[in-house]
């Protein structure tokens, strides 16, 4: 059993619908930020570079990359109940998003412990 919590990379926002639809309560994964949560979603994050949830330069965030950051505070924010509980997690896959994902699922250990592409 992989308790990893999945991640699909929807190839166009047009998927959003129908994936919302069809499965568990679902977080959404934006490169920007997302605005108002699409119905079926339960949480959103983006990446953008230069958000992070400490002080620059903090041991815990440096070197790593603004996706990863981003399912961190994904995470983090599930676990102390600041969003609503989510089974799975959804990466539109713009300007990039979903390969910055990919990268940090494979480079950042602490991402991949937590979250696996489906």
């Amino acid at each position: 059993m992989d308790a990893r919590i999945p991640i699909s990379i929807l190839p166009e926002p047009s998927a959003l619908t129908a994936a919302l639809a069809g499965g568990k309560p679902a977080a959404l994964v934006t490169l920007a930020p997302p605005g108002p949560l699409p119905a079926g979603a339960v949480s959103a994050v983006s990446f953008e570079a230069g958000v992070t949830a400490h002080a620059v330069a903090c041991a815990c965030c440096q070197g790593r990359s603004p996706a990863a950051q981003a399912l961190d505070r994904l995470f983090q924010a599930r676990v102390r109940g600041q969003s609503g509980w989510f089974d799975r997690v959804l990466v539109l896959d713009e300007d990039g998003a979903g390969a910055a994902v990919r990268t940090a699922l494979a480079e950042d250990a602490l991402a991949a412990a937590r979250f696996r592409l489906v």
